[in-house]
C-alpha cells in the first residue's frame, strides 16, 4: 500500500428541529447561513430538508480545514450585520425549535486538498 489514501477535515454539523409549517422561513435562514459560512472560510455542504418520514428535521454540514478556522469564523457573531440578520430571521419566525450541534471529523478520499486538522 502506497501512503495513506485518506485525509481528515474538521466538520461541524447541526440537526435542527424545525416547525414544518415554517419551512420557507427556515429555507431563508438556511440560505443566509450557507452564504455566511462560505464567506468566512468554510465550506457549507447545504441543508438536507424533510422529504419523507420525520417532517421536522433539517441537517446541515459544513467544514473547515482546521478547528482554528472554524473558531475564527464565529468571531463576528452578534456584530456582523449579516450574522445578526440571519439570526433575526430565525428568531422572528420561530422556524427553528431546537438546534443540536456537534463537531466531527470526516474521513475523506485522498486528493481532496483539505489539510489534516
Amino acid at each position: 500500500m502506497r501512503g495513506h489514501p485518506y485525509r481528515l477535515r474538521v466538520a461541524r454539523g447541526s440537526l435542527d428541529v424545525i416547525d414544518p409549517g415554517k419551512i420557507e422561513a427556515f429555507e431563508e435562514f438556511g440560505r443566509r447561513w450557507i452564504d455566511l459560512v462560505n464567506r468566512h472560510g468554510g465550506t457549507h455542504h447545504g441543508y438536507d430538508l424533510p422529504a419523507e418520514g420525520a417532517s421536522d428535521r433539517a441537517l446541515a454540514l459544513f467544514s473547515f480545514p482546521r478547528i482554528a478556522d472554524d473558531e475564527r469564523s464565529r468571531s463576528p457573531f452578534g456584530q456582523d450585520p449579516r450574522f445578526v440578520e440571519a439570526d433575526h430571521v430565525r428568531d422572528e419566525t420561530d422556524c427553528v425549535i431546537r438546534t443540536d450541534r456537534t463537531f466531527m471529523r470526516s474521513l475523506l478520499p485522498a486528493g481532496t486538498g483539505l489539510s489534516e486538522g
